[in-house]
């Protein structure tokens, strides 16, 4: 499974939070500060949705400069016609 998460940051510390996250898990495919509504966003694949939940959790939201997260989950391919 992959997703996106996006990430709120305390003031000025959007880049520790990111250098971090890069280092912190192996699930966690890229993370990059960005211009916007929110600070940060991640690529993360896991296997399973629950992994995906840990990983949340456990890792970025326990990150103490991480004030808020949103999660977008990448759908299935389908077939259109």
């Amino acid at each position: 499974m992959k997703a996106y998460v996006n990430i709120e940051t305390k003031p000025g510390t959007v880049f520790q939070v990111v250098n971090h996250m890069r280092e912190k898990s192996k699930e966690i495919i890229s993370a990059d500060a960005i211009y916007g509504r929110f600070d940060a966003v991640l690529v993360v694949e896991a296997p399973t949705l629950d992994d995906i939940d840990q990983l949340v959790y456990t890792i970025i939201q326990s990150d103490p400069n991480v004030t808020r997260t949103e999660t977008s989950i990448v759908l299935g391919k389908r077939n259109s016609k």
